[in-house]
């Protein structure tokens, strides 16, 4: 017997990502920022306070997107004057990725936002750990 829509975990995360979208794009339009050029400029900024200074494909990696994707995407950070992309000279086919100094204040703030845009979101959610836990699972994101 098929399930009702109701008690169905697609259609319930369809439904839940669809609304999560929607809070993510309102708290990122002020910043002019789209959800994709955000993902990859907290990943960068992220990236480089560990010292890593990746390619094109490293920073695709480490965001789960598409390499084309992301070169789209980067091109339109990068003339923003977020980030450069420099010929790698070990692989003069791969970029290596710089955060500029507004793209780290930008990444911070925008970072900041979307954090407490999650927190509320979220925040009817009793078990938030447990959460976390069953997400990092089905995502394949290793645990802490």
């Amino acid at each position: 017997m098929p399930l009702s829509p109701e008690d169905s975990p697609g259609f319930l995360l369809w439904h839940t990502t669809l609304r999560w979208q929607r809070v993510m794009a309102a708290t990122l339009t002020p910043l002019d920022l789209t959800h994709p050029q955000f993902v990859l400029l907290a990943s960068l900024h992220w990236l480089d306070t560990q010292g890593a200074h990746p390619n094109q494909l490293a920073l695709a990696t480490h965001a789960g997107m598409d390499v084309k994707t992301v070169s789209q995407v980067l091109r339109r950070l990068e003339a923003k004057g977020y980030l450069t992309r420099e010929t790698d000279p070990t692989d003069t086919r791969a970029k290596l990725l710089r955060i500029t100094e507004p793209g780290t204040t930008l990444a911070r703030r925008a970072m900041h936002d979307v954090e407490a845009a999650d927190a509320t979101f979220f925040a009817e959610v009793p078990e938030y750990a447990g959460l976390l836990t069953s997400l990092r699972h089905l995502s394949g994101t290793p645990e802490k």
